[in-house]
């Protein structure tokens, strides 16, 4: 990667969230916010990027991520199952539990594809070493499909321009793979399309902008990378915390890069050198837009 300096060019401090593991930013057009988690916290944010207006609910368990529903509402990966979320009033409806037998997993990162499916991982807890995580699609009519196995750490499904590609990443392995995806959601084998080096990071969450290139978090690098779809490093950008987590497009107009990121595990030392760690960011994106996220269908 060479010489990178956390000196925050190119980026600045959008909310001093202080999360301890954030995640799962989702631009929403229809309510007009930013949502996002904070995974430790078992927190689900909503941010007005005009008025800086936050939300903030407390789950039952740790949540992974939110997905906007196309019925109304939201969709959402906590410890021990998929559910329906209802904000007003509240209402907390499960659907699926992907592991009911070990407390150990947790679902980690999902996003909705084009035919109203959720693509979701997840990973175990407790012991990141096993490779105990699954890639699952849970269809609109309910059903959850275990689609592949073997991960360490599950994060950013990602879905190509031309819709014909899902990138999804195993973190712990430094490795991002892409599988072939077909209009009704089925995934072909897997390739690897891009693995990085120890000073690159670990890959983490990502998303796919409007010319058909994939950003994505490093963490333990702190820096975001721009590639083209043949896996060239377009850009990188540097942060001033370590642990990004996931980033987004948000605004009416899809053109403001927003980025999550996390305290979890650093030490005392550490966080006095990282005073801003676990805030939201925005990156100076040169122009460059987003694409709408999907929603589920179910």
């Amino acid at each position: 990667m060479g010489a990178l300096t956390r000196d925050g060019a190119g980026a600045r401090l959008l909310l001093d969230v202080q999360a301890t593991l954030g995640e799962g930013p989702l631009w929403s057009e229809r309510d007009s916010r930013l949502y996002f988690v904070d995974i430790r916290a078992a927190t689900l944010h909503a941010l007005s990027l005009d008025s800086g207006a936050l939300d903030s609910w407390t789950l039952p368990t740790q949540i992974g991520w939110a997905i906007e529903r196309a019925a109304g509402g939201l969709v959402v990966g906590l410890q021990d199952s998929i559910a329906l979320l209802q904000l007003d009033p509240w209402r907390l409806q499960r659907l699926v539990d992907p592991h009911p037998h070990d407390p150990a997993m947790r679902l980690n990162d999902a996003k909705a594809g084009p035919g109203g499916q959720i693509f979701a991982g997840s990973m175990n807890d407790s012991d990141t070493d096993r490779s105990d995580g699954c890639l699952y699609r849970l269809d609109a009519d309910g059903v959850l499909h275990t689609v592949d196995r073997g991960y360490r750490i599950c994060n950013g499904p990602a879905i190509s321009l031309d819709q014909r590609t899902l990138y999804h990443s195993d973190t712990a392995r430094r490795v991002i793979y892409a599988y072939p995806l077909a209009a009704d959601g089925t995934l072909g084998p897997r390739r690897v399309w891009k693995r990085f080096s120890k000073p690159e990071g670990f890959p983490d969450g990502m998303t796919v902008d409007a010319e058909g290139a994939l950003w994505v978090a490093h963490w333990g690098a702190g820096c975001i990378s721009r590639f083209a779809d043949d896996g060239r490093l377009l850009r990188r950008v540097a942060l001033p915390v370590s642990q990004p987590t996931s980033l987004t497009f948000a605004g009416p107009r899809l053109d403001r890069l927003i980025v999550t990121s996390a305290r979890d595990g650093l030490s005392a030392e550490q966080l006095a050198r990282e005073p801003l760690a676990g805030g939201l960011f925005e990156l100076d994106n040169e122009g460059v837009r987003g694409m709408p996220a999907w929603q589920y269908g179910g």
